[in-house]
């Protein structure tokens, strides 16, 4: 038996192991907000010990923690070396979550599989990739075969609040250099490329005054409906500007929340807002937040009694395909025909991730990893967000197989 049919074979006898690994990594809550992410990184080290390997427990100092809106964050590595004269390739997902939220029929944390699915809070963006990398990778490893270079397993903490404390923690501080790069991925898809993301806090400061005597006070949420005018009104503009990335569309822009005033008979003498912007790859960042910052600032020139502030949240730059890339994106689009019998693509998302920040440091990544079609029909950062454990299975497959393409001696 050759070793690409062992491999599949092994995922299958291990099977039921890897679902019931998943099941655990999905019962230890992560909600961020408000971020105390350790506890689960603690898991997953004790988990991987029956494996044989020692998880690196890398954690980022608190009070860069909490001043960065988050309460602890553990990252892991795990480094599998090989003999040498091969690639290091670095696998990556993410174990913080949004909170569930309301709507679920089965508990958000229960790990629930009901008629081939698995249900929970990240099972399909990204614990799943939790199970799918480790169990690939002791499918590799489990051959027995010759293999050169090495894999490093990264669990990291900071997705939802843009990545910086995670893959940007252990770059930074030089704890990693992987050749290649894998992430979670969303879908059958291979994302080659995504968006680029500008958020902004936009505080705008009035004037409380009695409801009775309006003209006491300087209305803050009349101001800052100015602002969202301003901001809607480059929506059409917006829609105009295509992108030569397939899968990526054109710019975005929303306000995602607005807080404000005190009561209903009372002039707001406050009201804060967040912006979402989504550049994208062709556009320049820093360019674009200078022309969002202007046209907020604009909208309110000359407001009687106002006062706006804004902050950036969150800056993230778009992924690009890096020279190195293609050899990662032609082996999984091979192993996926094999595993899948079809063809996949690869192309670029809307949506952003922790993967460009490896980019950044000039480290080829794509993303791939266990999930459907398309996002939408996973419920992920919904309610019911669910798996196929079929995807779960194959997705696994094609990663091993993918492994042993680049690391076989």
């Amino acid at each position: 038996m050759g070793s690409r049919e062992q491999i599949i074979q092994w995922v299958d006898a291990h099977f039921d192991e890897e679902v019931a690994f998943l099941q655990q990594v999905l019962r230890v809550p992560t909600d961020t907000p408000p971020g105390n992410n350790a506890p689960h990184a603690d898991t997953v080290a004790e988990l991987v010990k029956a494996y044989g390997w020692q998880a690196e427990k890398h954690a980022v100092p608190e009070q860069l923690v909490r001043d960065y809106g988050m309460e602890t964050i553990t990252n892991l590595i795990v480094r599998r070396p090989y003999a040498a004269g091969g690639p290091t390739v670095a696998l990556n997902a993410h174990g913080d979550v949004v909170p569930p939220g309301d709507g679920w029929s089965k508990p958000p944390y229960g790990g629930v599989i009901e008629d081939g699915y698995i249900y929970g809070r990240a099972a399909a963006v990204s614990k799943s990739d939790f199970a799918t990398y480790i169990f690939a990778t002791r499918a590799l490893e489990a051959l027995g075969v010759p293999l050169k270079g090495g894999i490093e397993l990264h669990f990291t903490y900071d997705e939802e609040f843009g990545g910086l404390l995670g893959p940007g923690w252990l770059l930074e501080q030089k704890l990693t250099k992987p050749d290649l790069v894998m992430a979670a991925g969303f879908s059958y898809n291979i994302v080659t490329a995504h968006n680029a993301c500008l958020q902004l806090e936009i505080t705008v400061h009035g004037k409380s005054g009695h409801g009775a005597m309006p003209e006491t006070g300087h209305d803050a949420l009349q101001a800052a409906t100015k602002i969202l005018n301003a901001i809607y009104g480059e929506l059409p503009e917006l829609k105009k500007i295509k992108s030569k990335v397939p899968g990526i569309d054109s710019p975005t822009v929303l306000v995602g929340r607005i807080d404000g005033g005190t009561n209903t008979n009372v002039v707001p003498g406050k009201v804060v807002m967040k912006m979402d912007r989504r550049m994208i790859p062709e556009e320049d960042p820093v360019a674009v937040e200078a022309q969002v910052r202007a046209l907020i600032e604009g909208a309110v020139r000359g407001e009687p009694g106002i006062r706006i502030e804004i902050r950036r949240l969150l800056l993230s730059h778009a992924l690009r395909p890096l020279p190195g890339s293609e050899k990662l994106v032609d082996s999984l689009r091979a192993n996926a025909k094999a595993v899948l019998g079809e063809e996949i693509t690869a192309q670029g998302t809307p949506l952003y991730a922790d993967a460009r920040l490896y980019g950044e440091h000039g480290i080829p990544a794509v993303l791939y990893g266990a999930g459907p079609r398309s996002v939408p029909e996973s419920n992920a950062k919904k309610a019911d967000e669910k798996l196929s454990l079929e995807d779960l299975r194959k997705a696994t497959k094609v990663v091993a197989l993918t492994l042993l393409d680049l690391l076989a001696a």
